[in-house]
């Protein structure tokens, strides 16, 4: 069965995102919440739907849930849209696409701590997921509402779906 390279090396970031260090992915996902960027892309299609993709069982990190459409780690020494645009080609075979910047956080849980640069794009293609994936599909909005808080999705993918696509008053653009 495939497994995560825990020797992969990743960056080691300051809090605005400026290389400090390094250390392997093994060491990251740990439990020592040593600060590393990833790269968020929400894939939409034209009528509104989202794209995403679903772990498979092998992951070490959120297996088996469904999760942003591309989401991968910046390689020590790559440019964030560098990596962008290497996960979008590896995870899913998209290569023609505008990314368009949403928002940079950290996003915490009990095994790591993420930089998460989080950008969106629209495609006039279905995705194809490679076998890095078990697969994914396009989502309604009210589909993923309806099954946010169910253990289906990532606790990623929710806290970040409600925070950019969630309104919370009548003032709030719906991007």
């Amino acid at each position: 069965m495939p497994q995560d390279n825990a020797s992969e090396l990743f960056p080691l970031v300051d809090e605005t995102g400026k290389t400090i260090g390094s250390a392997t992915r093994g060491q990251c996902h740990d439990g020592s919440k040593l600060l590393h960027p990833v790269v968020h892309l929400h894939v939409f299609n034209s009528e509104g739907c989202l794209y995403l993709q679903k772990r498979p069982d092998w992951k070490d990190i959120q297996p088996g849930k469904w999760d942003t459409a591309v989401g991968g780690h910046i390689d020590f020494g790559e440019e964030t849209e560098a990596a962008l645009r290497r996960e979008a080609c590896e995870e899913l075979g998209i290569t023609d696409f505008n990314p368009e910047f949403l928002t940079s956080y950290i996003f915490e849980s009990s095994r790591e701590r993420e930089l998460v640069n989080a950008f969106k794009t629209i495609v006039d293609t279905i995705p194809v997921p490679s076998d890095e994936l078990d697969g994914g599909r396009f989502w309604t909005k009210e589909e993923i509402i309806a099954n946010i808080g169910k253990n289906i999705f990532t606790p990623n993918f929710e806290s970040e779906y409600q925070r950019l696509f969630c309104p919370k008053s009548p003032d709030d653009v719906d991007r």
